[in-house]
């Protein structure tokens, strides 16, 4: 049951990662990917929270696979996030790409640490 509810829970993700992108991306027309550090930062957020909430409570070992793995897992995108970047690249756009991936790892890792202080972690 806890592998059904994972996937399903993955699935969902996708789709939160689908409108919340296309929601950026539409209100923001910029010359580089920025639903995708959206997705990415609010994504480490929320895990930072969860880790952070399951070591004050231990014993929830299904919540954290089902949110965790299954919800955050599909949520996230840090494969895109590479293709992203190659892309820049390939368009003769490095600085573009540096920006765009130095940028994503120290946000979504900020905002990882920041979830599990504000959860007690």
């Amino acid at each position: 049951m806890i592998l059904l509810l994972t996937a399903v829970a993955g699935g969902c993700g996708a789709v939160a990662r689908f409108l919340v992108d296309t929601a950026v991306n539409r209100r923001h027309r910029l010359t580089f990917p920025a639903g995708t550090i959206v997705v990415n930062a609010t994504a480490c957020l929320l895990l930072g929270l969860l880790t952070g909430w399951a070591l004050a409570h231990p014993g929830h070992d299904h919540l954290r696979q089902v949110l965790g793995t299954g919800f955050l897992g599909g949520y996230s995108t840090f494969s895109t996030a590479s293709v992203e970047g190659v892309r820049l690249v390939q368009q003769g756009r490095t600085r573009a790409a540096l920006v765009h991936s130095g940028g994503m790892l120290v946000v979504s890792l900020g905002a990882a640490a920041l979830g599990l202080v504000v959860a007690g972690g």
